[in-house]
This record gives structure tokens, sequence and C-alpha cells, in this order.
């Protein structure tokens, strides 16, 4: 995976997300197939504040995965969470 520095996490658009928390700190980068890789391995592992935001973020998670024709299971976490 390309490494993401800080300069560049900080000009990428809040798209590159699939999710951003209400102070404004976004998580999971989905700009780029690595990264979305990551995202669907790392999505269990991340904080929501609540359902809806991880409905929401494993939607776009979902989108992206498309987008790079990345192939989900059923049984992936951000699968079953977008379900939810």
């Amino acid at each position: 995976m390309p490494q993401l520095t800080e300069t560049r996490r900080d000009k990428l658009d809040s798209d590159g997300f699939a999710y951003m928390d209400s102070s404004g700190e976004r998580k999971l980068p989905i700009h780029d197939e690595s990264h979305v890789r990551n995202a669907i391995a790392r999505f269990s592992q991340t904080d929501f504040e609540d359902k809806s935001a991880r409905k929401a973020a494993a939607h776009r998670i979902i989108r992206a995965a498309g987008r790079y024709g990345i192939m989900l299971e059923d049984d992936d976490a951000v699968v079953r969470a977008s379900k939810a």
C-alpha cells in the first residue's frame, strides 16, 4: 500500500474517506484500491459514533470496492454492517 503522508492526507477531499466523525476527524481513506482494501480489513476496528454512521461508512466502502473491482463476501464485516 502506498504510504499516505500527512500532507497528502490533508489534501484529500472528504469524499476520499469512508467516515468523518463529529469533530471532523476523517477515517478510513478510500481514495485508491489499496486503501479501500485496508478500509475493508480495518472496518471492524474503527470506532463509530452511532449505528447510522457505521452503516453509511460501510456503504461508502462498498461503493469504492465496486469502483476497483474488489469482491466482497457476505460475511465481511463491512457487508454485514451495510445490512444492519
